[in-house]
């Protein structure tokens, strides 16, 4: 890392560049909502965060082909349900993007498991695997609406398929159990799925910051000699 210097700093940390970049996109997803170029930079945009997620969980116990078949597929429905729109193919899309985003946050989960000591990048991949966990129900909604259209109303424009930034708010409103979302799931299933999405939010943030937050006390409380010991 030190003789790799800024650039080697900054790729020690893929969770980190990870979490930027997923957070850089919530900030530029509302410019790419309309087709044609706008379209075409979602899908890349899109490709990058694949990208950047099977590198974020490389170091994870999981397979990562798993990861990479996942994505792949998942890149190139999308990107042909560009070229010819299909239905079957946007609701596939839907469902591989969410398997995708579900599999690399497990993986960082058991990363940030897998021992009892806190680094600089497990703490950055507290707030990844948040936003991975969030983007995962964003697609789950996705492909609920697209097959029981209607499932999800809003204040504006009621009778229109949600957006792919509405449905991600709402994941994020719900994941975060803030609760300030103008999206409505209004079938019983999607109320279920919103239901499971609050549960998971409190759950991790009960189990895995919470753990984070002790050992990282814990690890303060260790006298300077002991921690040096126990690093040898």
């Amino acid at each position: 890392m030190a003789d790799g210097g800024v650039v080697g700093k900054i790729a020690s940390h893929p969770s980190a560049i990870l979490l930027v970049v997923q957070l850089l996109g919530v900030l530029l997803y509302p410019f790419m909502e309309t087709r044609g170029v706008g379209a075409v930079a979602f899908e890349v945009f899109g490709a990058l965060v694949l990208a950047l997620a099977i590198w974020a969980t490389r170091e994870s116990p999981g397979p990562t082909w798993i990861a990479v078949i996942l994505a792949v597929a998942a890149s190139g429905l999308s990107i042909a349900d560009e070229i010819h729109p299909v239905p079957a193919l946007d609701v596939t899309s839907a469902v591989l993007h969410a398997l995708f985003y579900f599999w690399a946050a497990g993986s960082l989960m058991i990363y940030m498991l897998a021992d009892r000591t806190v680094t600089t990048d497990e703490l950055y991949a507290v707030g990844a695997t948040f936003t991975l966990v969030a983007w995962g129900f964003a697609y789950v909604f996705d492909a609920l609406q697209m097959a029981q259209p209607g499932c999800f109303i809003a204040a504006v424009d009621a009778d229109q398929p949600r957006t792919w930034m509405e449905l991600l708010f709402l994941s994020f409103t719900n994941l975060t159990s803030t609760g300030l979302s103008d999206v409505v799931p209004i079938t019983p299933q999607a109320r279920a799925v919103v239901m499971i999405e609050q549960i998971a939010g409190l759950g991790y943030v009960a189990l895995f910051v919470s753990r984070l937050v002790g050992l990282t006390i814990a690890l303060q409380m260790i006298p300077g000699d002991q921690k040096r010991s126990g690093n040898r």
